[in-house]
């Protein structure tokens, strides 16, 4: 599509239709990198792209060597692609998303 003078407004239907999650890595102060955000991209509403976080990285501290610890959070919000999911046969448990539920696991 080189060439082409597309207005922004179509450049981010484009963007919002193709895109469901975006991944959003970060280096923390002991200079490891994790997944600090996974976020969906709803749908376009004027000439913003909304999107909203599904799980999130919540740091804790850190340990006896300065390793950042903490836990992936979910905010209780249902993502808007699982049908996609099914679709696909991938099956994902109803409570997985639930704010108790993920709050549970722990990961470093």
């Amino acid at each position: 599509m080189s060439g082409l003078e597309l207005p922004v407004r179509a450049i981010r239907e484009q963007i919002s239709s193709a895109i469901d999650l975006v991944i959003q890595q970060s280096r923390m102060r002991d200079g490891s990198r994790k997944i600090t955000h996974i976020t969906e991209v709803q749908h376009l509403e004027e000439n913003t792209i909304t999107m909203q976080d599904i799980f999130y990285y919540q740091q804790s501290g850190y340990d006896e060597n300065g390793k950042s610890l903490g836990r992936f959070v979910s905010t209780g919000l249902k993502p808007n692609f699982m049908e996609k999911f099914a679709v696909n046969g991938v099956e994902i448990a109803e409570d997985f998303f639930a704010a108790e539920t993920a709050d549970r696991r722990a990961y470093r």
